[in-house]
């Protein structure tokens, strides 16, 4: 038996397309988007914190515990370390006593001068008397609070500056820090872009071991090239809070340098075959066939850029694993 195929059919075969009634298809399609989008100029980068702060005593004592050393993280308002607090406890108790007695004489004034048994000199002397008390035991509990000594941010222990058993005196450096709570990307612009970049001062942090990209805040391009590169150093703020990131990691930025228009469709919609990268394109009548493209850049909303293999009036499916499926069962 002899089977004989036209030319059309036979190339249909070729390409393994199949056709169907585009309503019949077990999967979702999207039409391929022609858009405007920013073009970028994505250049080196290193991870940096903006800030280095150092803690130091706000009261006086004799270290009893320190909790972390050089390089460790910390969380933000873990103990760092404590003092003994012998003195301040007993002054704190003592102006808690003091504030107790005034609060009581008030309050007996108070009932004094309301039945006109008082006179108003005497009421308002131990009204004086109570805030007086008052302010003492809050700078009482303070100085207390003060033998605790906190972490103001999530940061990395990089220097400490007293050992277990030192006295430390009032203003005395305990421990130095970097934030990772505040970080930024230190990259080195070309000459070429650095004027488009102060220009419109847009740019994104890529974090390619993370897989994603975070918009910065700000963006300082300083205002001289380095003479042997001839590249201009810009700084990039992250948003605040941490990012999975840390200081000396590497980066990339992707500046903003104008506007182009590309064809995009969605990142669930392309299939990475070893080699291979391709969608499902589904022609108007629902013939599905596999055909390979080039992409580009990924962008934020979740789309990629198709640099060749489409066109803006095509559509594709949505789900490649579907499509697959779809197309070997249909042959």
């Amino acid at each position: 038996m002899r089977v004989s195929l036209f030319p059309g059919a036979l190339a249909l075969f070729l390409a393994g397309v199949t056709v169907a009634t585009a309503q019949t298809l077990p999967f979702a399609t999207a039409p391929v988007e022609s858009r405007s989008v920013q073009r970028e100029q994505v250049v080196n980068a290193v991870i940096e914190a903006v800030n280095r702060a150092t803690v130091s005593a706000q009261t006086g004592g004799r270290v009893v515990e320190i909790n972390f050393d050089v390089d460790d993280y910390v969380p933000k308002g873990s103990v760092l370390l404590r003092l003994r607090d012998t003195d301040q406890r007993a002054a704190f108790d003592a102006a808690t006593a003091r504030f107790e007695e005034a609060e009581s004489e008030f309050r007996r004034m108070q009932d004094l001068l309301e039945r006109k048994l008082v006179a108003k000199s005497a009421f308002e002397k131990a009204e004086s008397a109570l805030r007086s008390t008052r302010a003492a035991l809050e700078q009482a509990r303070e100085q207390l609070d003060h033998t605790v000594v906190r972490a103001p941010y999530s940061g990395i222990v990089v220097e400490r500056h007293i050992e277990p058993g030192e006295v430390a005196n009032t203003g005395q450096p305990l421990m130095t820090g970097i934030s990772l709570e505040k970080l930024r990307a230190v990259a080195e612009v070309p000459q070429a872009y650095v004027g488009i970049v102060r220009e419109l001062g847009q740019a994104r942090v890529i974090l390619p071991h993370e897989g994603k990209s975070l918009e910065g805040v700000a963006i300082n391009v300083s205002p001289y090239a380095d003479p042997n590169s001839h590249t201009f150093r810009v700084r990039v703020d992250l948003p605040e809070g941490e990012h999975g990131v840390y200081p000396g990691m590497y980066a990339e930025v992707g500046f903003s340098i104008g506007e182009m228009t590309r064809l995009l469709v969605p990142g669930e919609a392309v299939a990475y075959r070893s080699e291979v990268t391709a969608v499902y394109v589904v022609d108007g009548r629902g013939g599905i066939a596999f055909r390979q493209i080039r992409v580009g850049r990924s962008l934020p909303d979740g789309t990629v850029e198709v640099l060749a293999g489409l066109s803006a009036d095509e559509r594709i499916a949505l789900d490649p694993v579907a499509a697959a499926v779809y197309l070997k069962e249909s042959r």
